[in-house]
């Protein structure tokens, strides 16, 4: 003769109190998130804007600040990072973390070999 068994259930409910943590990099992705919709806007407005103001970075750093060559590798590497990005079906997320980081670098470039 079969018996049952009374068995507590393996899923307890458990009340915790959850802090919300939200950090930079949350936040930076709910942005992204976002966007979603406009990601062949911002691959466009990256592309116009690094073809118009950092493609001659180089060039003025290399001729006026006598900066090494490896600035003209940065700044194209980052320029077809981009493309790539932009052009392969990634993700809103990686086009925008992309162009922010293409953008810092060029900062920093310029901070460094003109300061």
């Amino acid at each position: 003769m079969a018996t049952l068994k009374l068995t507590s259930p393996t899923w307890e409910v458990t009340t915790s109190n959850q802090i919300n943590n939200t950090t930079l990099w949350s936040k930076w992705l709910a942005i992204a998130d976002g966007q979603a919709g406009n990601k062949t806007g911002w691959f466009l407005f990256s592309l116009v804007l690094q073809g118009v103001l950092f493609l001659p970075i180089p060039a003025v750093l290399m001729y006026y600040y006598d900066a090494p060559i490896a600035v003209l590798g940065v700044t194209m590497i980052l320029f077809f990072a981009n493309i790539i990005a932009g052009m392969g079906g990634s993700g809103i997320r990686t086009v925008l973390s992309f162009f922010v980081a293409s953008v810092l670098v060029h900062v920093i470039m310029l901070a460094i070999f003109i300061i």
